[in-house]
């Protein structure tokens, strides 16, 4: 994705009962790669250098955050911080240690012991690379970064330091990210119904996209309707990610997304294709991503890019 590239319009057609419906709204690629660029800019700044010691520890914490990640949650946060009134800069904190968590969870999740895969953004996994180990602790040490960072952020009232690291803490926590994570890995190969599959995914995905927004939401010193309102969006948001996530495994190859295709339904995972069906799953996907631009209608006109963005992650192919 180039920072020259061009406007990109999404159209997406979306039936509702009784009704032809349109979800119209154009993301600017222009947008995503600056804010992109930005993002890896500050993380490189935050993260110590590839030669401080001891080395091996922090060229494997770089190894996987620099990989070439979409950077999803940082950008939404800063979209969400401009929704609310708020300046990126006072966001970017808050978004590179949500990129530090989110990549943590990637390299613990690659292990052998958990779904053992192989790839990750197109480029061997963190423990091929530098061992089960290092990989464990690379993961650690960006998770701990994480809070180093997130503790840069300026924050005004209503809200303080101390409210922006309870939220992070919690997203990421054993009632939420690794919430998720456990459930998903007891329902192994175990046939769940619709409620168990939507408690796995709404805690290890949708809890840290949420969070990214409500972060964004208030170092914009959202008001308590506004952050409802991205607390709405960030839920359904995330189910719909995580939805079109599962359907890409079944649907696309292992070089268009980056890492092994099919993995999901050879490890007997639970995922909605598995349990829905393909086209009943890109039915809740529209509905979704539907359910989360209602969610922003109090921010009118400001919360455009968000809407955008929802679209944009509805049309995804990898």
């Amino acid at each position: 994705m180039l920072a020259g590239e061009e406007r990109c319009p999404i159209e997406i057609s979306i039936a509702q009962p009784g009704a032809a419906s349109q979800i119209r709204g154009t993301v600017d690629r222009r947008y995503l790669a600056t804010r992109q660029q930005e993002v890896d800019r500050a993380l490189d700044r935050f993260l110590p250098k590839a030669s401080t010691k001891p080395i091996t520890i922090h060229k494997a914490m770089r190894y996987s955050l620099f990989a070439g990640g979409k950077r999803l949650r940082p950008i939404l946060c800063l979209a969400a911080a401009e929704a609310c009134g708020g300046l990126t800069k006072s966001a970017l904190p808050l978004a590179c240690a949500l990129e530090c968590i989110h990549t943590y969870s990637l390299i613990h999740d690659d292990l052998p012991s958990m779904d053992n895969d192989d790839f990750r953004r197109g480029r061997p996994t963190c423990h091929k690379i530098f061992g089960d180990g290092i990989a464990i602790l690379a993961g650690d040490a960006l998770l701990t970064i994480a809070f180093e960072i997130a503790a840069e952020a300026e924050v005004r009232p209503p809200y303080d330091l101390r409210s922006v690291l309870r939220e992070l803490a919690l997203a990421a926590g054993s009632r939420k990210l690794i919430a998720g994570q456990v459930a998903d890995l007891e329902a192994e190969g175990k046939p769940i119904d619709r409620a168990q599959l939507r408690y796995i995914h709404k805690n290890k995905t949708a809890a840290l996209l949420t969070a990214s927004v409500r972060l964004g939401a208030m170092s914009g010193n959202g008001t308590a309707a506004q952050l409802v309102a991205m607390s709405k969006f960030g839920r359904a948001l995330g189910l719909a990610f995580q939805v079109i996530d599962d359907i890409l495994d079944v649907t696309q190859t292992s070089e268009k997304l980056g890492k092994s295709a099919g993995k999901d339904a050879a490890a007997h995972k639970a995922t909605y294709p598995s349990v829905l069906g393909l086209e009943r799953s890109r039915a809740e996907a529209s509905r979704l991503t539907r359910q989360a631009h209602e969610a922003l209608r109090p921010l009118g006109a400001r919360a455009e890019t968000l809407r955008a963005l929802a679209n944009y992650l509805l049309e995804r192919e990898y």
